[in-house]
């Protein structure tokens, strides 16, 4: 699942973890009538899904979660990376006193966790790094639209026009400065063979099921 932020919208508005509790509050609001309005609802409302790059996805969160001051994702995610996979400890409780000390979480230490069986033991994998599959259930809901990324402003023309509304919205033109799938091999570089490959398992699902390509050239020798 791909969320979009507008020009001059701001950040902590969209990547706020509690705008993914729609469907807590729906059970709460309609108790025992929830999952009848719900059937309802999936088939009768047009329903779309925006994918990206599984591994360029990847990339775009550490930059966004991890390279930017993130308070809540300091905490909660790259005080234990740090602690677990490059040995710091007694480390500053705020993001902003990490950063000035040069403690921040590394790629490698990204996707070491990532790989590492013991985190979903703790706890589901984070929305922004949880397999498309698993987050969005293409398989259980019949999506009448699947946009990607890579091909946005077509995409979202195309999606105001099944929505009829073509004349009446504009989608806002995409980042210039997106997170490209060109930088794949400059991000994986100091990644591991085996640790590319086990990774790419653990993903393979969406690249199968949105029509994205195996990255050949980051599983070889």
């Amino acid at each position: 699942m791909i969320v979009l932020r507008p020009p001059g919208h701001p950040r902590e508005h969209v990547h706020n973890s509690s705008t993914h509790l729609t469907f807590n509050k729906f059970w709460r609001r309609y108790g025992k009538f929830s999952r009848h309005l719900m059937k309802i609802k999936l088939k009768k409302y047009t329903k779309f899904l925006f994918v990206r790059d599984p591994f360029v996805r990847l990339i775009s969160a550490f930059r966004s979660k991890f390279e930017l001051e993130n308070e809540e994702f300091y905490r909660r995610f790259a005080i234990p990376m740090l602690k677990l996979y490059s040995n710091h400890t007694n480390l500053p409780t705020s993001v902003s006193e990490a950063f000035r000390a040069g403690l921040k979480v590394s790629f490698p230490d990204f996707i070491q966790y990532l790989l590492d069986p013991r985190t979903e033991k703790m706890a589901p994998f984070n929305e922004h790094w949880r397999q498309v599959y698993r987050l969005c259930h293409p398989c259980q809901i019949d999506y009448d639209f699947v946009g990607k990324l890579e091909t946005l402003n077509e995409d979202a023309d195309h999606l105001l026009q099944l929505l009829k509304v073509d004349r009446l919205l504009h989608f806002p033109p995409s980042y210039r400065n997106r997170t490209a799938s060109s930088w794949e091999e400059d991000w994986f570089a100091k990644i591991p063979l085996a640790r590319r490959q086990q990774l790419y398992k653990l993903y393979e699902a969406d690249f199968v099921l949105f029509g994205y390509p195996k990255p050949e050239n980051l599983l070889k020798d």
